[in-house]
């Protein structure tokens, strides 16, 4: 072990490692993969990646591990493992990763080749990675590969584009074990990109100090060179972008044709026509440029939080169209932030900046209110003992990323296992898993299929209507059936992971279990029947008589799904289309098991969600009670700083007049205005009187 730094986090790697391993039953190098990849993902580093290891060793040999395709915009994402099984750390020199980088060349140059495609079993994964490459070889701009390793990079490496392939710019990363350290850490956000300016650019960047408001947030206004911007954007890709403008990007849109027009006949005109960007960074290093003006020179954690869409497609001119960039400037406003307060405000500068664009409440879901609902809920709710435990458990619901973990690794060891036993590593539930979960059960696992960021958004589109009709709907009872529905599908993932037929081929284990569940979904409720997820929460574990059905239809399931039309070359694709649930959702699968007494009627299973989210209601109206109760002591507060924030309406304002009197007998228009009112003012920062704060403080943890 050469970094003792390195030690503790290698040794919960490891543990975090062989869980993956048991929880899907598959072997460590898949479960390496998954971690890697998945961390990559929420980084930046790549899209949600198709897991295919190709590899030939010898001579001439190649390999890679997985894959990804935004056509939109032309990059071909490949990955390569380095998975290392010794226990201690090792190093990554760099002539080992010029042999890993070379391997995925030579597989890129195989693949374009019909004879290498034709010879390949079309069931296999190198032939499912290959055709990705032969058969969008023209749409193909750029290749990102990212090899991913738990040994340890001798000396920290950049993003660095090294030549073409394909005749494409050829831009290799690494996710070395120090990186995959320091990305954990970063919770909910991304390892930062540190800009060396003057490096790139030649010279540092002449700015404009716009506004400063002591330490907190200081902007700048900044005409950027097209040909920095490309360079920028070319090694780091959606590192570069905001979490939710890269989510909104991958999802929904593609390069944009006036911005490429503009560029091509008018890159003299680019600053004058374009909006520009909104970028942000936790910190800047100026220094004075001859002229006697000021110049940035380096940009700490660089993010653009609006005018993502102008990045890439610039990139795209340049690389694409060979548009001349050299006259080409755009206009960036740079907000330093605080790094204490980045969390905080690059969201909030991100919601706002899009405000103008077709960006979806569902593109923020990350940090929509229900989250923090869920969270709360995960801490109180005890589950029901299992059979042989003495005592019930709790699910955790991480709402940050890095949370579990933290909470694991604090305290003394006593303390620490004491965390263990109220929240086992089992049961751990997080945002993507929780839209996986969610997404399956209704009934749509052509959109599971699509992996991780796509399948988020499409379930934040529809929690986001759910929360805006009733926020009451997600209550206990939500989620504990959230919870079953999670049982019953890591019990499914492991069966099939298992099963003696998955492992003599395997491949498409997400496909099979999502459309397997979505299956026998969709066949109750054709009967007016549905699981019965309260029982399911009752035992916490997926009833036998379940699982025997889920046996019988996971291998009929993978038949049809490997059994595509005959114009379908490539599976993990196909998985992805309507078409696909069309054609599983009307098979006529047989099972000779059992499931009576295991399924409710649907109207049952519907009355009590209503008189779930009836009690919420109540509830809530009760804690707002004691609320108004607290108020009476002394209204003029919440007046006055109403006025000062322009937040008072004739409703809160005749409200508030009503409780200076002692009367809280307010009409309905008046509560709920008051209740909008208080909601904002707490949003706006103003201090609650002790005793409001104290009703506010049960009701959030109630």
């Amino acid at each position: 072990m050469t970094n003792p730094d390195l030690e503790g986090p290698f040794s919960s790697f490891w543990d975090d490692l062989l869980f993956e391993a048991e929880a899907s039953a598959e072997p460590l190098a898949r479960a390496f993969f998954q971690l890697y990849s998945t961390l990559a993902t929420q980084n930046g580093d790549c899209l949600d990646l198709a897991y295919a290891p190709a590899h030939r060793e010898g001579r001439g040999g190649y390999q890679i591990d997985g894959y990804a395709l935004d056509a939109g915009r032309g990059d071909l994402y490949l990955a390569i493992s380095d998975f290392r099984s010794d226990r201690q750390l090792e190093t990554l020199n760099a002539a080992q990763i010029d042999a890993l980088f070379e391997r995925v060349r030579r597989f890129c140059e195989l693949a374009v080749q019909p004879v290498f495609v034709n010879a390949l079993e079309e069931t296999s994964p190198t032939f499912e990675a290959a055709w990705i490459v032969y058969s969008h070889r023209s749409a193909i701009r750029r290749i990102r590969v990212i090899a991913l390793s738990n040994a340890r990079l001798s000396t920290r490496r950049k993003p660095e584009m090294t030549g073409e392939v394909l005749g494409v710019p050829f831009v290799c990363n690494i996710l070395d074990f120090a990186r995959y350290v320091d990305i954990s850490a970063a919770h909910g956000g991304a390892e930062p990109i540190e800009i060396n300016v003057t490096e790139l650019n030649g010279a540092p960047l002449p700015c404009l100090p716009a506004h400063d408001i002591g330490g907190d947030h200081a902007s700048y206004l900044v005409a950027v060179p097209g040909r920095l911007l490309a360079d920028i954007y070319g090694l780091y890709g959606a590192r570069l972008l905001e979490q939710n403008v890269r989510t909104f990007l991958q999802a929904k849109t593609k390069v944009n044709a006036g911005i490429i027009k503009t560029l091509e006949t008018a890159p003299e005109m680019f600053f004058a026509y374009n909006n520009g960007l909104t970028a942000t960074a936790s910190g800047i290093t100026t220094s004075k440029l001859p002229d006697g003006t000021l110049g940035i020179a380096e940009i700490e954690n660089l993010q653009i939080v609006n005018g993502g869409q102008t990045t890439a497609s610039i990139l795209y001119a340049s690389d694409q169209r060979k548009a001349d960039l050299a006259g080409v400037f755009v206009q960036m406003k740079l907000s330093v932030v605080n790094p204490q307060r980045l969390e905080e405000i690059v969201p909030k500068i991100s919601r706002f900046a899009n405000t103008q664009n077709k960006v979806s409440e569902a593109d923020f879901f990350a940090s929509h209110p229900v989250h923090l609902v869920l969270e709360q809920i995960s801490r109180r709710q005890t589950a029901p003992a299992k059979p042989g435990s003495l005592s019930g458990s709790k699910w955790f619901y991480e709402r940050a990323r890095g949370q579990y973990r933290d909470r694991l690794a604090y305290g003394t060891p006593a303390e620490r296992r004491r965390f263990e036993l109220e929240f086992p590593r089992d049961q751990f539930i997080d945002k993507t898993e929780l839209a996986k979960v969610e997404v399956t059960f209704d009934c749509r696992p052509h959109i599971v299929s699509r992996h991780g960021q796509k399948c988020f958004l499409e379930f934040a589109e529809t929690i986001g209507r759910v929360w805006t009709a009733s926020e009451a709907t997600f209550n206990e009872l939500w989620f504990c059936r959230a919870v079953a529905k999670a049982i019953t599908f890591n019990w499914t993932d492991k069966m099939v992971g298992t099963s003696a037929w998955y492992k003599e081929d395997r491949g498409y284990k997400v496909q099979i279990v999502t459309y397997t569940i979505a299956w026998l979904v969709h066949h109750l409720q054709s009967q007016g029947l549905e699981l019965d997820l309260d029982l399911i929460w009752q035992r916490q574990e997926l009833p036998e008589e379940i699982g025997a059905v889920m046996r019988e239809l996971a291998p009929q399931v993978a038949g049809t799904l490997k059994d595509a039309p005959a114009q379908v070359r490539n599976i993990d694709s196909y998985c992805k289309l309507q078409a696909c649930w069309a054609a599983v959702s009307a098979a006529k699968y047989r099972f000779i098991s059992s499931i009576e007494g295991f399924v409710i009627d649907r109207t049952e299973a519907e009355r009590a969600r209503k008189q779930a989210i009836a009690a919420k209601k109540i509830d809530t109206d009760i804690d707002f009670d004691r609320v108004i109760v607290a108020m009476l002591e002394d209204t003029e507060p919440y007046l006055t700083f109403a006025r000062a924030k322009r937040l008072l309406t004739p409703k809160s304002d005749s409200a508030l007049r009503r409780l200076a009197r002692g009367d809280i007998r307010l009409a309905g228009t008046e509560r709920n205005a008051l209740k909008y009112m208080l909601e904002k003012m707490q949003q706006a920062g103003f201090e609650f009187p002790a005793a409001a704060k104290s009703a506010l403080v049960e009701r959030e943890v109630q």
